[in-house]
């Protein structure tokens, strides 16, 4: 029978996986001084007690938005002396005004969960909190995700008319440059707000990023400088993305330490690939909001079948166009026993799936009687049914 102390006593290619992980928040982060500097400028009139100006920080996934932004809140707490807080949400898990009015408040009001306090109850705690001379940081990643944005927005802003000494700040992080454009213009004014953007890495940035990390992370000569290199070159080449980067060289090592092998070379990057792009698809699909995976559900089960309109235009049936999505997304929603959304509301959710790079949307065109969006889902496509299948329907009756 195996045991822990031998497993723990066997040889690894690995001195410490979590400096592997997209997680983990080096010293150190390399080609993001200038944002950090940006940042840190932005938020240090908390630290005098004066309420710094909203802030919007924008770049695509694994532009290192949510790591810069963690490296300056430990720097800015360990600043701040109790003058002010700063607290992160994220925005994926607590996707609604409510939810995140609680979760700021958590630490000020007891049994917050537990009891079920009104929003206007929790309105008038964050006056008090602030007023009694905090100034409350709030940062929400991905805020594009929440579903009441305009009135969250409009809450947290407005709030300072009310709060005599302190303030409320919001810090937005978004892959999307665009998502203010859905904002109403109240709450578009309200917002008054300072931006920063985070470029992709390019392949040289990458490679060094690499290099840091596999230093770290990897027993010394068991990396070869080519198959870092060669991550590098691929992740440039589909996203700029580090994470996805990152995971490429872990889930490399992982192949050769099951295959008993002391060195990473090109060829197992190459079949760590395929396994990552799987991995990642799974874990951007497990964390979508439920209305959005319905909507990539009603997407993927439309491409396995190919769509009946596309070939009536004579186009590549993997095309679908949207108002058969939209046929199909209340179809399984009626199945699913929940109220299908505006198709206002559907478009913003394509918009969060293309993002997110899970498929890609495009006009319609000349050709093609009236005009629509074409959208085709990315690959994969069995992987994301199997997943969306077990999210969506397990607990039906």
């Amino acid at each position: 029978m195996t045991t822990f102390d031998q497993i723990l006593s066997e040889k690894t290619i690995f001195r410490d996986t979590t400096v592997l992980s997209p997680h983990f928040i080096p010293k150190e982060l390399p080609f993001r001084e200038q944002q950090i500097t940006e940042i840190m400028s932005a938020v240090s009139p908390a630290l005098k007690g004066q309420k710094p100006r909203n802030l919007i920080i924008y770049g695509k996934t694994g532009t290192g938005k949510t790591c810069t932004m963690k490296r300056v809140m430990e720097d800015f707490i360990n600043a701040s002396k109790n003058k002010a807080s700063m607290q992160y949400i994220n925005c994926r898990i607590y996707n609604s005004r409510y939810r995140i009015m609680q979760k700021i408040l958590k630490g000020y009001v007891p049994d917050m969960e537990k009891a079920g306090f009104g929003l206007p109850f929790l309105y008038e705690k964050l006056i008090e909190v602030a007023s009694d001379g905090q100034q409350l940081i709030i940062i929400l990643d991905e805020i594009d995700m929440v579903k009441d944005l305009d009135e969250l927005v409009y809450t947290l802003t407005r709030s300072n008319d009310e709060i005599t000494r302190g303030g409320v700040s919001m810090i937005g992080i978004s892959n999307r440059l665009s998502f203010k454009d859905s904002l109403d213009p109240r709450s578009k004014s309200s917002l008054y707000e300072n931006e920063t953007i985070f470029q992709p890495y390019s392949a040289q940035q990458l490679q060094k990023i690499l290099e840091q990390r596999a230093e770290q992370g990897f027993e010394k000569d068991t990396v070869e400088s080519s198959a870092i290199n060669l991550a590098a070159a691929i992740t440039s080449q589909e996203s700029g993305d580090a994470r996805y980067a990152l995971k490429l060289l872990s889930k490399a090592g992982e192949i050769v330490q099951q295959e008993g092998r002391k060195k990473v070379v090109d060829d197992d990057v190459e079949a760590a690939r395929k396994k990552v792009e799987i991995d990642l698809t799974v874990e951007t699909v497990n964390t979508l909001p439920e209305m959005h995976q319905i909507v990539l559900y009603a997407i993927a089960n439309l491409s396995i079948s190919g769509s009946k309109y596309a070939r009536l235009e004579g186009l590549d049936n993997s095309f679908l166009f949207s108002g058969e999505v939209y046929e199909e997304y209340e179809k399984i929603c009626k199945r699913l026993r929940k109220r299908a959304r505006s198709s206002r509301w559907y478009k913003e959710y394509l918009g969060d799936l293309e993002v997110l790079g899970v498929i890609t949307t495009t006009p319609s065109g000349k050709g093609i009687k009236g005009h629509t969006t074409l959208i085709k889902i990315g690959s994969h496509v069995s992987e994301v049914v199997e997943v969306l299948k077990k999210n969506l329907f397990s607990n039906l009756d």
